[in-house]
């Protein structure tokens, strides 16, 4: 499972399963994660990468607040 900053992702695991988060930082095994409303992009969830489930979609984020984030992620979860 190859992310990127910018990835977004499904999680599968954890109180938080089944939210859409878009994927901030890698560190070997694991990710960094924030979804703008419980996990803010300036703080975000450390995840391994074993309970998360990767989407087609890519979110650019550059100059992104956290309210702009929330906004993208609902489209792209009524999307699926």
């Amino acid at each position: 499972m190859k992310l990127a900053k910018g990835s977004v992702v499904i999680a599968d695991a954890g109180r938080d399963s089944g939210g859409f988060f878009v994927v901030t930082d890698t560190d070997g095994s694991f990710c960094y994660i924030a979804d703008g409303k419980s996990r803010k992009l300036d703080k975000p969830k450390r995840k391994n990468i074993k309970h998360i489930r990767t989407t087609d979609s890519m979110i650019e984020l550059n100059d992104i607040t956290d309210k702009k984030l929330r906004t993208v992620l609902r489209q792209l979860g009524s999307a699926e």
